[in-house]
């Protein structure tokens, strides 16, 4: 039979290991936190420490072309390399303290018209593209999405400027936006596209920084915009993944919460 004095002890020693995992766990925060703010100053760091030799090198190549206009072809074009290659990381490094800052971006989930933004980015991209042939296929009633309207506007920038860039050369460039409700009241958003592709096995290297899988002669960008997609896609509550073929194509897809509970399945 169970002592009448040893509840109290039960009690307290819970109230003890209660006690003892929050502080724990508030601890971990403030490793967290810690460990974030480190970063952000590190990256910010190295980036502005970085510009003022980055822009001597360019300046004083450009110096050297100036003063010596006759020079031999193959030393110019060295010099050449050495300013493309100092704005190469340049650019790099402006795109690092970009997604330094995007931890510190104040992000309001709410309901979003993701067909509206859709359409919106979709306007914008065909006022760039207009000399091209390139058809655009778009589900209809793309439902709310729960998100940061910004950030997903700028995730769907990003993917639909990809599938324009990388089916360039294509006859007829497609381009398919369509959407399916997922369980647990998520809506999953894809963009397809029948552009060159990669090899399967590459998709996970495309959320690196600064992974590239086609040469830069061919098609320009940094390797960022995917990195960004996904900590954007993360800090709404979402998701993102990416598969392919070679010369067949690729697909992103995109899951958020829907803004609200579908009737009926929909897809496009």
């Amino acid at each position: 039979m169970t002592s009448v004095h040893a509840w109290p002890v039960a009690a307290a020693v819970i109230r003890l290991a209660d006690d003892a995992h929050d502080a724990q766990v508030a601890e971990l925060r403030q490793q967290l936190e810690a460990a974030r703010t480190e970063l952000q100053e590190f990256t910010y760091t190295v980036s502005h420490d970085l510009r003022a030799p980055l822009r001597h090198i360019n300046a004083f190549a450009q110096i050297i072309e100036e003063d010596l206009p006759d020079m031999p072809p193959d030393i110019a074009g060295h010099l050449a390399t050495i300013r493309q290659s100092a704005q190469l990381l340049t650019n790099q490094l402006d795109g690092l303290t970009a997604l330094s800052r995007l931890g510190q971006q104040v992000v309001q989930v709410e309901p979003v018209d993701a067909d509206a933004v859709v359409h919106s980015v979709i306007e914008t991209l065909y006022q760039q593209v207009l000399p091209r042939q390139l058809q655009w296929q778009v589900a209809a009633d793309i439902p709310p999405v729960l998100a940061d309207a910004g950030l997903l506007g700028q995730v769907l920038t990003q993917l639909l400027d990809n599938a324009c860039k990388f089916t360039r050369g294509r006859e007829p460039a497609t381009i398919n936006v369509s959407w399916v409700a997922l369980p647990e009241g998520r809506c999953g958003l894809s963009v397809q596209d029948n552009g060159v592709g990669f090899r399967p096995e590459q998709a996970g290297q495309l959320f690196k920084v600064f992974a590239r899988l086609h040469p830069a002669r061919e098609f320009d960008g940094l390797g960022l915009g995917l990195v960004f997609c996904r900590k954007m896609m993360l800090r709404m509550g979402g998701s993102i993944s990416i598969e392919a073929a070679e010369d067949a194509g690729c697909c992103v897809r995109l899951t958020l919460p829907l803004a609200a509970a579908l009737t009926a399945p929909g897809a496009g």
